[in-house]
């Protein structure tokens, strides 16, 4: 695993949010989505040793080493999204670390991470995001502004949760979004757009057009629909 620089921000006291794809991509998709709407700069990237896997593009093979990008804009560091996690827990371990020496080398008060929470509850188009937390006294806080703590203990696997260990062990406050979803195996837009209003409504930032994830989400049950009629599925 290797670490590029690119350039120096100048930015004081950011918050940082941190995700990489997981179940039903909401890491990678609410990433993606930060990026684009606040129009965030890179300025660090991190390079994995191959994937296990090639990607068949529909009849041709791709194989490429897995990038993941630090970026910036006014207040907030975002890093993330992308494609795959580290397929080693040694390089999971690593690039934890390395998300909270760069939130230590800016200043960085308050780790954020956004992800998945499988559930068999009918979400009606209406996922939840429930909130855990590094420490019990923040998890009061957030209680207090009316939003709902994960409802059971879980293990929360892979990077969406291991950096808020990371957050722990280092003295750092961090708080993670986890929205409700029925099937890992599909992109879920709408919860994504929970995760992101939830974390709108926590920082203060602002983001346009989420209305764009609904549009999404529609079109993914269209196609659905349109699979179980033809007998595809």
């Amino acid at each position: 695993m290797e670490f590029t620089d690119i350039e120096t921000p100048h930015i004081k006291k950011p918050i940082l949010v941190a995700a990489m794809q997981d179940m039903g991509d909401i890491g990678s998709v609410a990433i993606h989505f930060i990026n684009k709407n606040l129009k965030t700069l890179p300025f660090r990237y991190v390079s994995a040793c191959y994937p296990n896997y090639v990607m068949d593009r529909g009849g041709y093979i791709d194989f490429q080493q897995e990038r993941w990008q630090y970026r910036y804009a006014q207040d907030v560091i975002v890093f993330g999204g992308g494609l795959g996690q580290p397929q080693t827990n040694e390089e999971l371990y690593k690039l934890c670390q390395d998300v909270i020496d760069i939130a230590k080398k800016y200043s960085v008060q308050l780790i954020y991470t956004l992800g998945a929470f499988h559930t068999e509850r009918n979400l009606q188009k209406k996922p939840k995001t429930f909130v855990t937390t590094t420490s019990q006294a923040l998890t009061e806080q957030i209680k207090n502004l009316g939003i709902e703590p994960t409802p059971s203990s879980s293990l929360i696997t892979g990077f969406n949760g291991l950096i808020l260990g990371f957050a722990k062990l280092n003295d750092m406050q961090g708080i993670g979004l986890y929205a409700e979803i029925n099937d890992p195996q599909i992109p879920q837009y709408r919860s994504a757009k929970s995760v992101l209003q939830l974390l709108e409504r926590l920082t203060y930032q602002k983001f346009k057009d989420l209305g764009e994830l609904d549009a999404m989400g529609e079109a993914v049950d269209n196609e659905i629909d349109r699979m179980k009629k033809s007998g595809d599925i």
